[in-house]
């Protein structure tokens, strides 16, 4: 087994008129390094293809992580789905990507929009055999995998993008092609590469999806570990002990907090220079510690942080400033969400006398609440998250 993971970003545009998405994507994980991600297309629009897309997503992606064939699947879904009244078919489309213990691809579709796999930076084409399953055509394939390949699985919406606006006969899979690999850049997340690519699809689309519209970006990478302490420990006599835990970890270390960050520079014996210029008039200034990736003001930086994650999480519109701007916030939300693939959190229970103060919008909990909901957020960007307390 090697030390790749997976990186997953997924977003979707709803049919201009209609309340609910027709695409469903499900992941369930199978281990630390294997999974299953499916991608379903239900019939239609609207609320019966959402229905038909999610049980879709949730069958499949059961039985698959459970080691069924895709002949049960397949099977088990034929007998299970309601059978559309006008069209007199049950089933959505679907497209499988199953990754085994970090090192091979497996990828199952059926009359959804082939996947596209960048690899190097260049499109790559995977082999495929066709199966016959209850008289459906699916496509099968099963190839290594390695650092850097970035899967993008699609609903049939992005070939349709622009058809009637900006292009006449839609957006082709070659032309989303030549588009992925003009926006490539080793730096972007999973969840940027789905963003610039569904972006560009409402763009076409001119703001008023013709169709449920799905991107899902995989991108297999090397696990990266990251380390954020924040607040000193409750006992003053925990500090050489919580220091020396934190910077023994390995990968990079932010340190968070004014007394926090002159605790650090006393156990490194090294001098806290703080920086005096306002980068975002809302975000307090870095400092610079030799020994550490990064040093920032605590609550104020990291409640900023907690708000990005939140947005991540939805439409990540927030992107576009934090994802260039050098302010502390921004900064630590790049290597949060981009970078790291492990996070460790170092939480100083001490009480912060600044907290207690009645005319701020903060209580003595602040700290705390901010850590759970930020790991919270990060435990569903598919990071793995140690807390703990001091």
């Amino acid at each position: 087994m090697n030390n790749l993971c997976t990186d997953i970003g997924y977003r979707s545009l709803t049919k201009f008129g209609e309340l609910l998405c027709g695409d469903h994507v499900d992941i369930v994980e199978q281990g630390d390094n294997s999974m299953v991600i499916v991608l379903a297309d239900g019939l239609g629009s609207g609320v019966k293809a959402n229905i038909l897309s999610t049980l879709t997503s949730k069958i499949i992606s059961t039985m698959m992580a459970q080691s069924m064939s895709i002949e049960e699947c397949v099977s088990t879904i034929a007998s299970t789905l309601p059978v559309c009244s006008v069209r007199q078919v049950a089933y959505s489309t679907f497209t499988i990507l199953r990754i085994v213990n970090g090192e091979e691809a497996e990828l199952i579709q059926y009359d959804n929009p082939y996947a596209i796999l960048l690899r190097n930076g260049r499109h790559f084409d995977y082999p495929m055999t066709m199966l016959t399953i209850d008289g459906k055509q699916i496509f099968q394939s099963r190839f290594p995998i390695y650092e850097g390949d970035i899967f993008y699985l699609l609903s049939d919406g992005n070939i349709h993008a622009g058809v009637g606006r900006a292009l006449n006969l839609g957006w082709q899979r070659d032309t989303i092609i030549d588009y992925v690999e003009a926006c490539f850049d080793t730096e972007y997340s999973a969840k940027t590469l789905t963003t610039i690519l569904l972006d560009e699809c409402n763009r076409l689309y001119g703001g008023k999806p013709g169709d449920d519209t799905t991107v899902c970006t995989i991108k297999v990478r090397k696990r990266e570990a990251m380390n954020l302490i924040i607040g000193p420990p409750a006992n003053r006599d925990d500090c050489n002990k919580m220091m020396a835990l934190f910077f023994n970890k390995e990968g990079k270390h932010i340190v968070c907090g004014g007394t926090t960050s002159s605790i650090a520079a006393d156990y490194l014996k090294e001098p806290l220079i703080p920086e005096l210029t306002f980068i975002d008039p809302d975000i307090p200034p870095t400092a610079k510690l030799k020994g550490v990736d990064l040093v920032t003001e605590g609550v104020i930086t990291i409640n900023k942080v907690l708000k990005n994650a939140q947005d991540y999480l939805l439409d990540n519109e927030s992107y576009q400033h934090w994802g260039y701007k050098n302010d502390g916030a921004s900064i630590i939300t790049r290597l949060l969400f981009e970078e790291a693939t492990d996070i460790n959190f170092f939480v100083g229970k001490a009480v912060n006398p600044a907290h207690q103060n009645p005319d701020l919008p903060i209580s003595f909990n602040i700290k705390m609440r901010l850590v759970d909901e930020l790991a919270e957020c990060l435990k569903q960007m598919g990071k793995r998250i140690k807390v703990s307390y001091f």
